[in-house]
């Protein structure tokens, strides 16, 4: 099996990087937001042709059973920053890009290898997408109005997920949680994961590949 895993930062590119010296598996960075997201999974796909695609970084949490360091395994994913409104088509939901999928569900079968490690800080949930890195209460506030059941808040994995959709790639989002905007102020946390505890926070991914690939 060839497996791409997708990142967004140079930080992130560097941790994976050090756990995954495979010929099957190709780690590459795509920059961050949707544009970046959507071109380096087409990319990945064009080049390497993975079996699926993974997209792994981190994410801000939704301040409900959530903690930093904990791991969001996508079930769904769709845009929080996306609204085709009403005028042509009255059926499209918010988050939805008129005539593509309102979310996009996870490959069943990688999801359920997901799951199935059993660790109780793996939570199986919906991650929201968007252009905005959310550092205030009020944002993550208006976001979890519209998606009150998303579990985590990221830029890059709804748009790699509708390029897998189109390309018919299968996929699965791993986000680590590096925040809580619910529970932080001025990012304070963010900062703080990536001086303290990112270098453990990666491991579960790994742990999946070599699920999937035994």
């Amino acid at each position: 099996m060839k497996i791409g895993i997708i990142v967004a930062m140079d930080k992130e590119l560097r941790q994976l990087q050090s756990l995954f010296a495979e010929s099957n598996v190709k780690v590459e960075k795509c920059g961050i937001g949707k544009v970046n997201a959507a071109l380096g999974a087409q990319r990945m796909i064009n080049e390497y042709h993975p079996d699926c695609i993974i997209s792994t970084g981190c994410a801000g949490g939704n301040g409900d059973d959530i903690n930093v360091r904990d791991v969001v395994v996508s079930t769904e994913l769709c845009y929080h920053d996306v609204y085709c409104g009403t005028a042509i088509d009255n059926t499209t939901q918010y988050g939805q890009v008129q005539g593509l999928p309102a979310r996009y569900t996870a490959d069943p079968w990688l999801l359920g290898k997901a799951v199935n490690a059993g660790s109780e800080f793996i939570h199986p949930g919906l991650i929201v997408t968007g252009d905005w890195f959310v550092d205030t209460k009020e944002k993550m506030r208006e976001i979890l109005g519209h998606f009150p059941e998303a579990k985590a808040v990221d830029m890059e994995s709804a748009a790699i997920a509708q390029t897998c959709f189109i390309n018919k790639v299968p996929f699965i989002s791993f986000r680590v949680v590096s925040d809580i905007p619910l529970r932080d102020t001025n990012a304070s946390m963010y900062h703080d994961f990536w001086n303290t505890v990112a270098e453990r926070s990666f491991l579960t991914t790994r742990t999946f590949v070599e699920s999937i690939m035994s």
